[in-house]
């Protein structure tokens, strides 16, 4: 347990700590733009499967909760919107993608998932995280999940300020018209549900929880049904 412990700080503190803070652009003034992207992407996918080996090596026994049958159905029932979320996310511009800032000047108040939150995927993962920890109920989990949902729940902050400083008055008017909470946006008036934008994302999500129900005991070893 200590060893994932471990595995968890070092991947909340490597993307909290360095990739949305002022430290990023120390280092990447000292190696250069490019370097640093490599440097980065290599220590981010390290301790990403570092923390992926020391979760299936970790033996899940400490029970935070009994394990109970109806509480299997909160992910089978949250996985759905996640999915939707995290593969809508990619079907439309988002000036909050990396690559993707060039598109402030013109994505307005955005379009399909971008209405709901400008940060669509790390929502979805959030909501995986938490639906697992409450399926789950073990310490094991809760610091293997919690640890990802840390990072991408913090992120999406750490992204904006980061966002706010380098795009100005263009981030500004972007961020009004939408907003980081799911659907703050639209219930505050600030933006709108536009249906017809979503049946992409919709038929895309569920297509992919019908093949992840299929796979999912490959994947985690643990079969659904």
């Amino acid at each position: 347990m200590g060893e994932l412990v471990l595995a968890g700080a070092l991947f909340v503190a490597t993307h909290l700590g360095i990739s949305s803070t002022p430290l990023r652009g120390m280092l990447a003034r000292s190696i250069g733009e490019r370097a640093y992207r490599g440097v980065y992407s290599v220590v981010a996918f390290a301790t990403l499967i570092y923390l992926v080996v020391t979760f299936n090596g970790t033996p899940q026994f400490d029970y935070l909760w009994g394990p109970d049958p109806a509480l299997r159905w909160v992910p089978l029932i949250v996985m759905p919107i996640a999915l939707v979320f995290m593969l809508g996310g990619f079907l439309t511009r988002n000036p909050t993608a990396v690559g993707q800032e060039a598109q402030i000047k013109i994505v307005g108040e955005g379009t399909g998932m971008v209405r709901i939150t400008r940060h669509p995927f790390q929502w979805a993962v959030v909501m995986w995280a938490v639906a697992h920890i409450i399926a789950s109920g073990d310490t094991t989990s809760l610091v293997f999940f919690g640890s990802l949902g840390l990072v991408s729940f913090f992120g999406t902050f750490l992204m904006d300020r980061k966002k706010a400083r380098s795009l100005g008055a263009d981030w500004a008017a972007f961020a009004k018209a939408t907003s980081n909470v799911p659907f703050a946006a639209i219930v505050g008036g600030r933006n709108r549900l536009v249906v017809g934008e979503l049946w992409q994302p919709v038929v895309i999500g569920v297509a992919a929880y019908a093949l992840l129900l299929w796979g999912h005991e490959f994947i985690s070893g643990v079969a659904l049904f």
